[in-house]
């Protein structure tokens, strides 16, 4: 629920991007004793220092001034530093996965969820809502999998975690391709059918051909939009765009030269902070 703060502000991909994210704050003028973040996940992977980045998140979250939902490059780190992926050279981690706190910082990953409710109105996941689930049903689901990340099925699962297949949900699923789906809807998915059927290739702005019978996952009919404001990240090529009166993308694409978004939810608007490169080292 939404806390007694504020400004409660829904962050969108920092993907490492230390400097940007110091700036944003310094922007919003934010407050942790009076304000609230929100992230939308990808806390890590191509900028320029996700150590500092994850290390300044965790912080924020254990003094209760923010929280945060996984994204795909998130449970890629946890994948990675438990031994049953290799690091993408594109993905900068290697001083995570050096530093002196990585199994902290690992462990304290693995007990965040992957979907959140600021308030009893909006919904948080990091890529979004399939057509075919209801809030309700969203929050069940991404349960099931924080429980898995926090016990002793972890690293079954993580071993299996990395396919597109089933590519569309079912009750019946069980195990670690339940899982798996559960995981591909709320951090992968861009594209799905009516049927909410994921396509995983796609990945470019809205003005490109998309492959037949597909089409992003926001333009279908949604139980959870008519119940819920719908907020997410992932998709760069949006570049936080209001994709519908209910659903917000905040993903601005920082780490490509884009911008770092901070979504008001007391304002309903979006602060834009451009791309900040790396420069002095300024502890904050």
């Amino acid at each position: 629920m939404i806390k007694a703060k504020r400004y409660n502000y829904i962050i969108g991909d920092l993907q490492g991007c230390f400097e940007s994210l110091k700036q944003l704050l310094k922007k919003i003028a934010f407050d942790p004793t009076q304000d609230f973040i929100w992230f939308a996940g990808d806390l890590v992977a191509r900028g320029e220092n996700s150590l500092k980045t994850l290390r300044l998140v965790k912080q924020l979250c254990e003094q209760g001034a923010a929280a945060t939902v996984l994204g795909n490059h998130d449970l890629t780190l946890i994948a990675c530093a438990r031994g049953f992926k290799k690091v993408n050279p594109k993905d900068k981690i290697d001083d995570i996965l050096n530093a002196p706190d990585c199994n902290e910082l690992i462990d304290w990953l693995c007990c965040q969820p992957l979907c959140l409710f600021p308030n009893q109105n909006t919904i948080l996941t990091h890529a979004g809502v399939p057509c075919i689930w209801t809030a309700q049903q969203t929050q069940t689901y991404a349960e099931e999998v924080s429980q898995v990340l926090k016990s002793s099925k972890r690293d079954h699962f993580l071993k299996h975690m990395y396919d597109t297949a089933p590519t569309v949900w079912s009750e019946q699923l069980i195990g670690n391709k339940r899982y798996r789906t559960i995981v591909n809807y709320l951090t992968r998915m861009r594209l799905t059918s009516n049927l909410g059927e994921l396509e995983f290739s796609f990945k470019d702005s809205l003005d490109e051909p998309m492959p037949n019978g597909f089409a992003p996952w926001f333009t279908f009919a949604s139980p959870t939009a008519k119940t819920h404001q719908i907020f997410f990240g992932h998709w760069a090529a949006l570049q936080g765009q209001t994709v519908s009166p209910k659903i917000q993308n905040v993903d601005g694409g920082c780490v490509w030269g884009g911008q770092l978004i901070a979504y008001c939810l007391e304002h309903q608007s979006c602060l834009n902070q451009t791309c900040v490169r790396p420069s002095i080292d300024v502890p904050i």
